[in-house]
């Protein structure tokens, strides 16, 4: 009887090592200033740049794509959700403020394929570069019986940094406050799983489909400006929940969010989802982002000079609402 090896069982240890290997190159392309040491320690290191700050909070955030993955599959592309992965976690720290230091990921599968996995880590380097934090480690894991076949799942975790005095936490929300949305590039990361029941009974174009692997865009860069130009009060990403219950999280409790559902037309990719599941609107603004991927929250004689300055970074922004005393709900939307 021969003996066995960690190969017999499913898990192929060289094919490991390779991709180790194709990685390096990919991480080394978002270095920034603070990262110690390479890939392959058991621990990453990363030094706090604290010259930069009286009272350094971090930030930190974990997330996944969820059964967005399921798309990637079914279309055999796999070199953007990396940035979906990204950008899920990225988007949540800016809310408060915390410019992204650095990020890790795991890469769960059944059985590796070196070339799927090296495209979806290369996204998750487009990522970090579009952000401006760090890839500085991660784990790939090889479970035979856990996945079937290559499939695979992620998830993210990311670490950010700002000044105690800077953080925004929504308690300077006031009564007539402006909400300014920033538009999506598409349904995000969030709400696949109706999506995915969408596609069961339909027959979507090329360009639909294409319009649902889109990345999650990444607001990093127009969000710190922002911040740093004009005082913020409170921010919200619009990610699993959607409008209703994204928006709450960043409100007093005594104040609710009014919206005006005409001052934007809903991307063509959410008209045709609602039509061909015939899914009612509160359902749709309470999975989808219906074309909103960020909301900021600024005082009324600041919001015209937030949605230039918003605009000049490339952003599609608009005047969506006000802050208004809470009757019950705390998104209204007329």
């Amino acid at each position: 009887m021969s003996s066995l090896t960690y190969k017999d069982s499913g898990v192929d240890i060289t094919k490991g090592n390779q991709l180790i290997e194709k990685i390096k190159p990919i991480a080394k392309s978002t270095l920034r200033p603070g990262v110690l040491g390479g890939l392959g320690g058991f621990g990453a290191m990363f030094e706090i740049p604290l010259e930069k700050y009286k009272n350094p909070v971090l930030i930190s955030g974990t997330d996944g794509v969820g059964t967005k993955l399921k798309v990637a599959e079914m279309l055999n592309k796999h070199d953007t959700i990396g940035i979906d992965l990204v950008a899920m976690c990225v988007n949540d720290l800016i809310v408060q403020g915390a410019e992204p230091l650095f990020f890790l990921d795991y890469y769960a599968t059944g059985s590796l394929n070196p070339e799927i996995a090296t495209s979806v880590i290369e996204g998750i380097g487009e990522g970090c570069r579009q952000s401006g934090c760090s890839l500085i480690g991660g784990e790939t894991a090889e479970m035979p019986g856990m996945y079937n076949g290559e499939e695979y799942d992620l998830a993210g975790f990311c670490v950010g940094i700002v000044d105690k005095n800077q953080v925004i936490d929504g308690s300077k929300v006031n009564e007539g406050d402006h909400i300014v949305a920033l538009g999506s590039s598409g349904p995000h990361s969030n709400g696949y799983s109706l999506i995915r029941k969408v596609l069961e009974k339909s027959t979507p174009s090329a360009e639909q489909l294409n319009s649902l692997i889109e990345p999650t865009r990444i607001y990093v860069k127009s969000i710190l400006s922002l911040a740093n130009t004009l005082p913020v009060h409170a921010i919200s990403h619009i990610t699993g929940g959607g409008l209703l219950e994204n928006i709450p999280r960043v409100l007093p409790d005594h104040l609710s969010a009014k919206l005006n559902s005409n001052s934007w037309s809903q991307p063509e990719i959410f008209k045709w989802l609602q039509k061909e599941g015939n899914i009612d609107s509160h359902e749709m603004y309470r999975v989808l982002n219906c074309g909103v991927g960020m909301v900021v929250i600024i005082s009324k004689e600041s919001s015209s000079q937030a949605i230039e300055h918003l605009s000049a970074c490339g952003e599609n922004a608009w005047l969506i609402g006000e802050v208004v005393h809470s009757k019950g709900e705390q998104v209204i939307i007329e």
